[in-house]
């Protein structure tokens, strides 16, 4: 009989169905998950919601197979250390959607006619009607940072209002936008013109700090950011100082650290919820019994489509999937951050023609930070299909006679102004090489470090300038090429450099020399 160590407030149905299914269960919200993986070494599954599943959890448990957050989220568990010690980590992704896109209307309503303060004052015997003068939401325009399953359901929510709503993603393409009534524009065009901004973004390293000054300078008067995504996402500080200036409302539902005690925004923040947004009866009976049939599934039928550590099977190296998602993550830097790519094209050569399924998810997450590279080939796919973006996996032409290597093609734009950048790569001595990048071949870049990529039409001195310009900020070169595209009478300037390259030094350069494209890529 299977032990499942469930050390949260998980509605019962998990248990139920467990149990029915002949586990045994252990359901004990009150003890410490290290009290309760010492007490119960023979677990073998652990259900958690925010719980940490560390190394040391891991290690305590020799007999553990699989571990289940209910909920979309596992940061909080370490699944690479999981994945060393083969054991499955699962989510239960949608589950709590709906709960967090039904607060964000609630936060918004609440917020504009001050139904929190307002009920306070009544309650200390006040009738202070004329101060708490409210607004209507009803055809106001609303942006939506973040266009994944709560920020479409945000929008759906939100019909009923008659609002327009711009929205943001990356990963969304026109068509698909327009179908949902959604106007895709910029961060900066959402933050100047909306009356409303809600925040549903990872918090990751290009994300993290992004809603900042200038944003929050952009602001209408009046205007309110509703945060139920990540506390780190928003820059506290420029919060602080614009808000102290300029008459900007801040809703928000995430903390550094979910416990008791002070929290540094409070001073700035009009709404504060204890992280409510996905504790709603509903959302908890979903993830929990979602996490039970997946558990159940999975041993009873090997089904693994949830797990998000997947390993590798035997002869593939595994190093191949860094590979893909490096020439993914190039690719749409090249073809640049902001534009919706439609279409990926990948051809896997050699011995990889045989592994293809377990390269679309790391393809996939080097374009977004919202799929994790180890999810399953379905789950990916089912993520750009969402979003518009079509996949094909080409057949590799065994003429071509290449050892096993990788090819992607990304590709923007309609017809008639298609967008293409095209990269390859293989490993060599056991390290990761980028071969080319559309028509500069034999590049042999090994993708580590801070890389400066500046396409531009080949002119003498052109480099020279480039350099000129590195060195009089004190930054210097690690490694330099320059292939050339005798076709197009292009070069590619790739230069290796000592330290991180600023936006602004970026864009110095690319108008200094008429660059077609230049960026940063960092691996």
């Amino acid at each position: 009989m299977k032990k499942v160590l469930i050390p949260t407030k998980l509605d019962g149905v998990s248990a139920a169905i467990l149990q029915d299914k002949g586990f045994n269960v252990i359901q004990d919200a009150d003890t410490s998950l290290e009290t309760l993986a010492a007490q119960h070494a023979d677990t073998e599954v652990i259900i958690v919601r925010s719980e940490k599943v560390t190394a040391e959890i891991i290690d305590s448990l020799p007999q553990l197979k699989l571990v289940v957050r209910a909920g979309a989220g596992y940061n909080t568990i370490d699944i690479k250390y999981a994945r060393k010690n083969n054991v499955d980590v699962m989510n239960t992704p949608g589950a709590n959607s709906n709960a967090v896109a039904e607060e964000v209307v609630a936060m918004m309503l609440a917020g504009a006619r001050h139904i929190v303060k307002a009920d306070i004052s009544t309650r200390a015997g006040l009738w202070e009607k004329a101060k708490f003068m409210g607004t209507e939401i009803t055809n106001k325009t609303i942006g939506i940072i973040g266009l994944g399953n709560i920020g479409r359901l945000v929008a759906k929510r939100l019909e009923g209002f008659e609002m327009t709503v711009l929205g943001y993603d990356p990963f969304i393409s026109a068509s698909l936008a327009e179908n949902m009534n959604i106007k895709l524009a910029s961060v900066e065009e959402i933050f100047a013109q909306c009356d409303y901004i809600s925040l549903h973004i990872p918090e990751n390293d290009e994300t993290r700090g992004m809603v900042n000054k200038k944003l929050f300078e952009s602001m209408k008067d009046g205007a309110a950011i509703v945060n139920c995504a990540r506390h780190g996402v928003i820059n506290e500080d420029d919060l602080r100082a614009v808000k102290a200036t300029k008459d900007i409302k801040y809703l928000n539902d995430v903390y550094q650290k979910d416990a008791a005690g002070e929290k540094s925004i409070t001073d700035c923040a009009d709404l504060m919820l204890p992280h409510l947004g996905a504790s709603t009866k509903e959302a908890n009976f979903n993830a929990a019994k979602r996490a039970a049939d997946q558990t159940v599934a999975y041993f009873e039928e090997g089904v693994t489509n949830c797990v998000v550590n997947k390993a590798v099977p035997e002869g593939m190296n595994p190093e191949f999937q860094k590979l893909a998602y490096a020439l993914s993550s190039l690719a749409r830097n090249y073809l640049g951050n902001r534009v919706q790519p439609q279409k990926i094209e990948a051809s896997f050569y050699g011995q990889l023609n045989d592994f293809g399924k377990w390269l679309i998810a790391p393809i996939t997450a080097g374009i977004t930070k919202e799929v994790d590279p180890y999810v399953e080939a379905n789950d990916a796919l089912e993520f750009l299909n969402e979003r518009g973006i079509e996949f094909i996996e080409r057949e590799a032409d065994p003429n071509k006679s290449y050892k096993a290597s990788i090819t992607i093609d990304l590709f923007e734009g309609s017809a008639e102004t298609i967008n293409k950048v095209s990269v390859r790569g293989t490993i060599t001595e056991g390290n990761l090489m980028i071969s080319r990048i559309n028509k500069f071949d034999k590049l042999y870049l090994e993708p580590t470090g801070t890389t400066l990529f500046v396409e531009y039409n080949d002119a003498p001195g052109v480099m020279g300038k480039i350099t000129s310009i590195l060195g009089r900020n004190n930054i210097n070169i690690v490694d330099l090429r320059a292939p050339q595209d005798l076709e197009s009478h292009k070069s590619l300037a790739v230069i290796k450099t000592n330290v991180d390259i600023s936006g602004e030094i970026v864009q110095e350069i690319k108008e200094t020399v008429n660059a077609t494209a230049a960026f940063v890529f960092n691996y």
